[in-house]
């Protein structure tokens, strides 16, 4: 891979960047390099919004794409071939707002202003979306697009109302067809190779060969939790393989009786995947993280980083997925279950990396729920998030897998309550031994999240709602377990 300069779309017109650090966010690029100062900093850690951007680049059909992400953690590099549309794009200097602008100032949907072009951002990028497949989303749609965005002195409501006044006026729109043809200029590049510390391969060849040549190198996804170490933790990587054009890695396919997701894939895409096969997750999905972040993020990555309260863990063990890990040209696969040996460790060889995700679909009967208790139900890491499958049959659980995420270094199957539950009748009393069970599993820690007594009382109740959810009589409509209705957002 020959060295070359990072070329990109700013601002309608190719930028070429050689000299910035590998690492130097699209933040600080922004705001100190070319002073377009719009986008602004909050929390630098990809949670407050306020530096939310839009990244366009082409599908694998050369369609154009667009998707928000947050500028705070995405490094200068991973913009390679792409086109990066900050506030400043929405309307001429000195000249009318966009509607997304001018909805704001109509609704008051600003007070110090500062989280304010985030917000915009987010709207603007939601309107394209609706006015391209010719809808209009609800108020409760416009609220999952908000999620990511973070307001402390306005409130949401007028945020809300501008959200839909914005649609009264069907003009701009993205000139798509210009902005396509650029990036079909740029995708004639060479793969980037940059400084000697940064490559991005756009074949699986490639890559695994980069990959065992530099067992040292730390491979780069979305950077949602690479990006912190840098941020907040002022470390040096001296080396990053950045993944996310490796074709093969993007890939979504259902064959053999399973879904295969390639570690590339993001996070939003990944999850609208599970959750159109398994319509249960469909909630979990939207409180994963945020939209900026799932679009940014891999489900690959977030199981290769095996943080203990990732939430896309405990849903996979408890679908009983694999865990594809390539080296070269060899592959293994194992229970993703197996892969995790203690906190932050799992089974990776040196110059072996993850290529995907092998989830079996769902056989006929069986049943999942996945729970995810966090402080804030919007855009927070979970205290606890459990997820289980029932396979009933003959009057009995004939299987159970019960996950969870928070109660030890790693996440965990609960061995001890799945034996109280299988072979079992579905009944209140075989569930309390299960609960009772639980404290055999899992001895949990306090920190600053949640208590040890408190999570394992809430690993407990989410059984037991589990069972008020699925029993043969009298189950609960998800209307009687919730705590507030969606669709009454005001």
């Amino acid at each position: 891979m020959t060295e070359r300069p990072i070329r990109f779309i700013h601002r309608g017109q190719v930028v070429e960047v050689a000299d910035a650090p590998a690492t130097r966010t699209v933040l600080d690029w922004l705001r100190d390099d070319v002073r377009c100062t719009g986008t602004k900093e909050g929390c630098a850690e990809g949670d407050c919004g306020a530096c939310t951007v839009v990244v366009a680049d082409l599908d694998a059909r050369g369609a154009l794409q667009t998707r928000t992400v947050n500028a705070c953690i995405q490094f200068l590099p991973v913009l390679d071939g792409k086109a990066l549309l900050t506030v400043e794009d929405l309307s001429p200097h000195e000249g009318p707002l966009h509607p997304v602008q001018q909805a704001m100032v109509d609704c008051h949907g600003s007070q110090c202003g500062f989280c304010t072009p985030g917000f915009v951002m987010s709207l603007w990028h939601c309107r394209e979306q609706h006015l391209a497949a010719g809808t209009r989303p609800s108020r409760l749609q416009l609220a999952d697009a908000l999620a990511g965005n973070l307001c402390r002195c306005t409130g949401y409501r007028p945020i809300l109302d501008a959200g839909e006044q914005m649609f009264d006026d069907a003009a701009p729109r993205l000139d798509g067809g210009t902005l396509a043809g650029q990036l079909q200029a740029l995708a004639a590049d060479p793969p980037l190779a940059y400084h000697g510390r940064f490559w991005a391969p756009r074949t699986l060849a490639e890559f695994a060969a980069l990959r065992a040549e530099r067992p040292q190198a730390r491979v780069l996804a979305g950077a949602t939790d690479i990006g912190l170490w840098v941020n907040k933790q002022f470390r040096e990587l001296p080396e990053l393989i950045f993944i996310c054009n490796v074709a093969e890695l993007q890939q979504v396919a259902e064959h053999d009786g399973a879904l295969h997701i390639g570690a590339a894939v993001p996070l939003e895409a990944a999850w609208a995947a599970l959750a159109a096969r398994w319509p249960s997750l469909h909630e979990l999905w939207l409180r994963f993280a945020s939209p900026p972040v799932r679009h940014a993020g891999t489900m690959g990555g977030n199981v290769a980083n095996g943080s203990p309260i990732g939430d896309s863990a405990p849903v996979l063990i408890a679908l009983d997925a694999q865990i594809v890990l390539q080296q070269r040209e060899v592959r293994r696969q194992m229970p993703l279950a197996d892969f995790y040996v203690d906190y932050m460790k799992n089974q990776l060889q040196p110059g072996e990396f993850v290529a995907g995700l092998v989830v079996p679909l769902p056989p006929p009967g069986s049943v999942h729920r996945s729970y995810k208790i966090s402080k804030r139900f919007d855009s927070d890491i979970s205290a606890v998030c459990g997820a289980f499958t029932l396979m009933p049959g003959g009057g009995v659980l004939r299987d159970v897998r019960l996950a969870y995420g928070g109660l030890a270094g790693t996440v965990r199957r609960a061995p001890h309550a799945e034996a109280a539950l299988r072979g079992q009748p579905w009944i209140e009393a075989t569930v309390r031994a299960a609960m009772a069970a639980l404290a055999t599993d899992f001895q949990p820690l306090s920190d600053h999240r949640a208590s040890a007594g408190y999570r394992l009382q809430v690993a407990q109740n989410l059984l037991l709602r589990l069972w008020l959810e699925t029993r043969d009589d009298g189950a609960l409509p998800a209307a009687a377990v919730s705590v507030w209705t969606r669709e009454a957002i005001t």
